[in-house]
């Protein structure tokens, strides 16, 4: 919590200054080793209306033209505008890249199984407008959950070149203790990203990667929000893994977590390399100029007024390690939302 306040303080100082038909599966007594879906069963319909899905995606560029089109998805407890719009999407517009980000229930706090219907849909749409495999870029919550929607949903991963995490949750964290079944209250997402939850050990069954795929996890060793930081690293399955820390690249990278996938330009210089190569990023071929740079590209010092979304996000943001307490409307629950029918073997 200390090193997510300095964060914030930092990022504020610097940049001013300078559920639905389907069920969760019941509990079964005395079972402690689940069975999951086959890593190839057609993933099931999706719940959330069509409509909802729609207006929760929202599009810049021309679908025909460009490099690779990019999906942008938020972190846990922020919007797409509040993660994005002052620096990522800059970067992509001033590229002519096609551009999507998909807006999540709560501020991102809701069930990820949920979140994981807007990234399906997100990915089959982006897939039929542009007749193009696509990239999707998240951080934290927002680099894991891809995966979910890659295994659970086996028809989208053909429509997918590469998933770039930066700082993502991918094995969950360690430090969220404030969240106790029984005893206190938390928001689904949190509960999702503790390290050994059921959510995490069904991400991560049969496989983590799947070929076709290039998979790039960015972390930093000052990481205080998902701990141990190696965690961010995938090392199963048939996709062509990079788990890069950022500290291999600028021994003196000063960023935590919440300035890694907004302001870093060691992991913009690293997310380009990925994008720019076939394959995911080599440590050897980063631009090593990024090192003596305080901001990455697309953020302006001097455009105050660009920075609202940061200080707009720093309510929900402050929240995230905290039981108890909610200001983005997601609801309070004593613990961890069942898996859904569709993720165990005996299905729905």
């Amino acid at each position: 919590m200390r090193r997510i306040l300095i964060g914030l303080v930092l990022l504020t100082a610097t940049l001013v200054a300078g559920p639905g038909p389907l069920t969760a599966a019941p509990a079964r007594a005395g079972a402690t080793s689940p069975s999951y879906a086959p890593l190839d069963r057609p993933g099931p319909a999706l719940s959330v209306p069509a409509a909802t899905l729609d207006a929760a995606l929202d599009c810049h560029g021309d679908p025909a033209t460009g490099p690779r089109p990019i999906l942008l998805n938020p972190a846990t407890s922020v919007t797409p505008v509040e993660n994005y719009s002052w620096n990522w999407s800059k970067v992509f517009a001033a590229q002519g890249r096609y551009t999507c980000t998909v807006t999540m229930p709560f501020h991102t706090f809701g069930d990820i199984q949920v979140a994981a219907e807007y990234l399906v849909h997100a990915i089959r749409t982006m897939h039929q407008r542009t007749g193009r495999k696509i990239a999707i870029l998240g951080h934290s919550q927002g680099g894991m959950s891809p995966r979910w929607a890659l295994r659970f949903w086996p028809d989208v991963r053909p429509q997918v070149a590469e998933v770039i995490g930066m700082a993502p949750s991918n094995h969950g964290t360690a430090v969220l203790l404030g969240c106790i079944p029984g005893l206190t209250r938390c928001v689904p997402a949190v509960w999702q990203q503790k390290a050994g939850s059921a959510f995490m050990k069904a991400l991560n069954s049969g496989a983590e990667t799947f070929s076709g795929i290039d998979y790039t996890n960015v972390y930093t060793m000052l990481d205080e929000v998902v701990v141990p930081a190696p965690s961010s690293a995938l090392t199963t399955g048939s996709g062509r893994i990079s788990n890069v820390k950022v500290q291999s690249v600028c021994p003196l990278e000063p960023y935590e977590h919440v300035l890694m996938g907004t302001v870093s330009p060691t992991v913009h210089a690293i997310v380009m390399d990925a994008l720019d190569h076939d394959g995911p990023a080599q440590v050897a071929r980063v631009d090593r100029s990024a090192c003596t740079k305080l901001f990455m590209p697309g953020i302006d010092p001097t455009d105050v007024a660009s920075f609202v979304p940061v200080l707009t996000a720093l309510p929900s943001l402050l929240t995230t390690v905290l039981p108890n307490v909610t200001f983005s409307g997601a609801p309070l629950v004593p613990k961890e939302p069942a898996l859904r029918c569709y993720v165990l073997a005996a299905g729905c």
